[in-house]
């Protein structure tokens, strides 16, 4: 499974990283720190799934997504953020992300998510 990781703090995508790379059937195939970067490699690459974080640079993880899921449906994009308010969740289902994660539950819950939504 190819998964693009995008985060604007450099330091969180590497830790990311090195998490998913302990998985065999998981290659991380880019990384972006910013969401106009996100959008170009999500199409470049195909990537199955996008693990994408809301507040960035240039353009928010928000319209991203929205973005991403209008030029390839059948990407999942998990939205990986430190927001955990309910106006956020709404806010990344309405755009059309498929999981919604605090980044301090990553270690017991990204690896479960991914496996669950995974195409």
């Amino acid at each position: 499974m190819n998964i693009l990781i995008v985060d604007d703090d450099q330091g969180f995508r590497r830790v990311v990283k090195r998490l998913l790379e302990a998985e065999r059937e998981l290659s991380v195939v880019g990384e972006a720190g910013d969401g106009e970067e996100a959008v170009r490699l999500a199409r470049e690459l195909r990537s199955d799934v996008v693990l994408m974080d809301i507040a960035m640079p240039r353009l928010d993880g928000l319209e991203a997504t929205r973005r991403i899921k209008a030029e390839q449906s059948d990407a999942k994009v998990i939205i990986l953020t430190i927001h955990g308010e309910e106006g956020y969740r709404r806010a990344a289902g309405a755009s059309g992300a498929d999981a919604f994660l605090l980044k301090k539950t990553l270690l017991t819950e990204l690896l479960p998510t991914i496996r669950g939504i995974a195409p």
